[in-house]
């Protein structure tokens, strides 16, 4: 009997889970360990800020939904790691493992700017249920005495959706208070170009982006160095000084503590070197999922930026991870895979939205370019991601990763999650 550990009930997590349990014969235990006893839909967390919706409507409680599928709950933060000795540290419990899938998702460096993040700053993020309920009620403080808003990202940020998406739906809920002539909006973004995305932008997102931007009266500042923050200003590189009543930052994210320690194991922001396989290249018994993986971006920009790791390209990692691991135990006789990396994201603007599909995200250094890059706007995008926020959950509730049907949806729009691995290919690593 093996035993595999999942770390992190998240987007990537949750799903491995599943699918780990799908392929694995029942002796083989999978456990899930989390530091929340609840999932929940992070893309949606803009809709909770901007009071469009509740926190629990996006959430799930994971003690009462794992043991009916046969997967062990531990509950607290992993302190630490040895990756030789397969062993893990969950508060005073000592867990050993066979293989360990580390799909934690983000730690926040809100050390990147003096005066970034609520707690200790200025700003708010809607980076994890904490900050979206925190950012709620201050958004809430605002309304009743309304004034600039400034939305953006700093230098080292990966993950640009929801700077737009939070700005347009802020536009959107302001226009339907009658408030939106107190308040003047401000996208500042050290994208080189709006619509950039940290993937050197895609089909026509530039060209949507700002006219939509441009069409909403938002201000746009690009390629822009957020270096300080006080109580009311919002302080650049080019001197240029951004007052603010009320301010929405991301902040560049970094993998957790234990893995900025293990550093045999990780860099020292914490993300992991991977194969193809998702498998680390000198851990056999380690694979990463998510925004702890390294992945290297497509170009090199002005103001350093990341790439960002969305939702349906970490549930892919997730996917290839418990096959390959499936195959390892010999509970499959299969050809490794690794994830597509292909994406469709939805960005919901309140009366309208983008679609963008990419395959795959990052442009297949073999082509240099994307096989397939589309962009689309309309108000039939804001009515998918809520369908697609349902679906999710309720499959997230059901025990499924990928069912055989959304698998086969994804066929027929050209898309996969994994592709076998071609065996003639030299395996190397993928750095950030």
């Amino acid at each position: 009997m093996a035993h595999v550990v999942v770390i992190g009930a998240g987007l990537g997590g949750l799903p491995t889970a599943y699918e780990l349990r799908h392929l694995l014969p029942s002796e083989h235990q999978v456990t899930l360990i989390s530091n929340t006893p609840k999932f929940t839909f992070i893309p949606s967390l803009p809709w909770v800020a901007l009071d469009l919706m509740r926190l629990e409507q996006i959430q799930i409680d994971l003690p009462n939904i794992l043991p009916k599928q046969g997967i062990d709950w531990v509950q607290g933060s992993v302190k630490q790691i040895d990756s030789i000795a397969h062993t893990l540290w969950v508060a005073e419990q000592v867990i050993t493992y066979d293989y360990v899938v580390i799909a934690t998702g983000a730690d926040l460096a809100l050390d990147a700017v003096p005066g970034l993040g609520p707690e200790e700053g200025y700003t708010q993020s809607v980076c994890n249920p904490h900050h979206a309920e925190l950012a709620h009620t201050a958004w809430l403080k605002f309304l009743e005495k309304p004034g600039e808003l400034v939305v953006g990202a700093v230098p080292g940020a990966s993950c640009f959706g929801p700077v737009y998406e939070f700005a347009l739906l802020a536009d959107f809920v302001l226009r339907k208070r009658g408030l939106r002539e107190q308040v003047p909006i401000s996208i500042v973004t050290p994208e080189p170009y709006a619509g950039h995305l940290g993937i050197g932008g895609m089909a026509n997102s530039a060209q949507l982006v700002t006219q939509l931007l441009q069409q909403r009266q938002v201000n746009l500042i690009e390629n822009a160095e957020i270096t300080g923050i006080t109580a009311d200003r919002i302080q650049l590189a080019n001197g240029q000084v951004l007052p603010f009543r009320y301010s929405m930052l991301l902040p560049p994210f970094r993998g957790p503590r234990f893995l900025r320690e293990a550093v045999e194991l990780a860099d020292s922001n914490g993300f992991l070197p991977i194969l193809p396989t998702y498998q680390h290249p000198d851990f056999d018994s380690v694979y990463g999922v998510g925004v702890i993986t390294q992945l290297t971006p497509p170009e090199a920009t002005p103001i350093p930026i990341g790439v960002p790791k969305t939702g349906q390209m970490t549930e892919a990692m997730g996917m290839a991870v418990a096959h390959n691991i499936a195959i390892k135990l010999g509970a499959i006789a299969a050809t490794p895979v690794k994830p597509t990396l292909e994406a469709i994201c939805f960005a919901d603007f309140g009366d309208t939205g983008i679609v963008f599909l990419a395959s795959p995200v990052l442009p297949d250094p073999e082509l240099g370019r994307r096989r397939r890059a589309i962009a689309l706007k309309g108000r039939w995008v804001s009515w998918a991601k809520a369908g697609f926020e349902r679906y999710f959950l309720a499959k997230m509730r059901f025990g499924a990763a990928v069912p055989w049907f959304e698998r086969l949806s994804l066929q027929g729009l050209g898309l996969s999650l994994v592709e076998p691995i071609q065996p003639q290919k030299e395996i190397s690593t993928v750095r950030q």
